[in-house]
């Protein structure tokens, strides 16, 4: 934020919506060194954006409002969302998967990024309720040369259902195919994370797909940009604790890592300054 007294109250409020919902929350005395304005200023700045509904007001500070959402874009318009994340993480996560072992892949477009990074991998079992995936890997199994399968590609098994505007199949023939089968690992993507909600989607045949996925996996990786924190769908489908390791961005604030640290065992931060724990 700019140091200037003068800002309207409205650029200054838009200015604090902006470090909330970047950041998951701010302090009171961090605006008023930030803006160079009064605590009774930030005060009432809180006020009025608590009256708008956008943020709650907590002892010494402010968080943003966790909407339930029931709105899914298609996976187009998720394509263009935070591109550069989706390919750290993609990067990060490829590095879990070991060569051999029968992975589980979940819809998306974080999840389809990844697909990217695996194709290389040798010997993989790939379950894939995404139609985008699994034509990441029906394109790779060839050799080069065109003679014949690749070496080493992955056997892909997609699951049947009802495809959604994001390009998985879901429904009863998915959840079937999927409950009959055990994976090592689990890419799982998601529409919101939250403390209190856990892993969540705005699609309820999604999310009964997604619940089956989790419960037939070893070891679950979440994959997800920073934008998903705070963020609630529809119908939550595991808890915080059912995640063995998130894949995230360092666009994830401090205080959300503190918080996912509580319940995820293993934490990644790809990028520039990517970490791990």
């Amino acid at each position: 934020m700019s140091d200037n007294q003068n800002l309207l109250a409205e650029q200054r409020r838009a200015l604090i919506l902006d470090e909330v919902r970047r950041r998951g929350g701010v302090r009171v005395n961090e605006l008023t060194r930030k803006l160079n304005v009064s605590d009774m200023t930030v005060r009432r700045d809180l006020d009025a954006l608590a009256r708008q509904g956008v943020v709650e007001k907590v002892h010494g500070g402010a968080v943003p409002v966790v909407e339930a959402t029931a709105h899914e874009p298609g996976f187009e318009a998720k394509s263009a969302l935070e591109l550069s994340a989706k390919q750290d993480i993609a990067r990060e996560a490829a590095k879990l998967a070991v060569p051999g072992s029968a992975i589980a892949i979940a819809g998306g477009t974080t999840a389809y990024a990844l697909a990217q990074q695996l194709v290389d991998v040798p010997e993989l079992t790939v379950v894939t309720n995404s139609v985008q995936v699994a034509d990441v890997f029906y394109g790779a199994q060839r050799s080069p040369a065109g003679t014949g399968p690749r070496p080493g590609a992955a056997t892909v098994v997609l699951t049947g259902g009802v495809r959604t505007l994001s390009d998985t199949l879901v429904g009863p023939v998915a959840d079937a195919a999927i409950r009959s089968l055990h994976f090592d690992v689990l890419f799982i993507g998601t529409h919101g994370i939250s403390v209190e909600a856990g892993l969540s989607t705005p699609n309820l045949a999604e999310a009964e797909t997604n619940r089956h996925f989790v419960r037939s996996a070893r070891r679950v990786v979440l994959i997800a940009d920073h934008t998903k924190w705070g963020t609630v769908g529809l119908s939550s489908f595991a808890s915080l604790d059912e995640v063995d390791t998130l894949v995230t961005d360092s666009g994830l604030s401090p205080e959300a890592r503190a918080e996912v640290a509580e319940y995820v065992p293993g934490l990644v931060v790809a990028g520039r300054t990517s970490e791990s724990r």
